[in-house]
């Protein structure tokens, strides 16, 4: 009887842990598609890109270990498949591109766009978490599984990078 009862709480929490994920998805939907956009710069891949997080996040629900965790274990789940996109996928942008998304992406300018696009992968996460989704350095640091100084010294670096490229 009482392993009965271990398995339905455990069940019940899973479930309990699926329905916030998925209330956590429908809440935030907005955020981690401008998160995926601002990685692949085209509409229609940037929400497959959260489409395809979406499913991950329902299927592997059962490894979310704390439930405040969940709003960070999904950004990562979205950064983690955009970059696998993009190596998936990886093509030249032509100049008509690069137009149109200036023209769609109302948040960035050109200048920047490109200066971002110069920096290495985790100091670009880290600027477009921090300045564009406007994160704490401390739920940065559970997304990216670093410590609060290391988010901050990259942070600080690609400032510095950003700014001499700016001028």
């Amino acid at each position: 009887m009482k392993k009965k009862w271990n398995a339905y709480r455990q069940d019940s929490s899973e479930l309990d842990i699926q329905n916030q994920i998925q209330e956590e998805l429908t809440t935030n939907y907005e955020k981690y598609y401008r998160l995926a956009y601002s990685y692949v710069k085209n509409e229609a891949d940037a929400m497959d890109i959260v489409q395809e997080g979406a499913y991950k996040a329902i299927l592997n629900s059962s490894q979310v270990r704390e439930k405040s965790y969940i709003g960070t274990w999904i950004y990562r789940i979205i950064i983690n498949e955009a970059l696998n996109y993009i190596k998936k996928f990886k093509k030249p942008y032509t100049e008509l591109e690069l137009v149109t998304a200036h023209v769609q992406d109302t948040y960035e300018d050109f200048d920047l766009k490109k200066a971002l696009e110069t920096l290495e992968e985790p100091d670009k996460t880290i600027v477009k978490l921090r300045f564009f989704e406007d994160m704490q350095l401390a739920e940065i640091a559970a997304i990216t599984s670093e410590n609060v100084n290391t988010v901050k010294s990259r942070l600080y670096r690609a400032m510095k990078k950003l700014r001499i490229l700016m001028e």
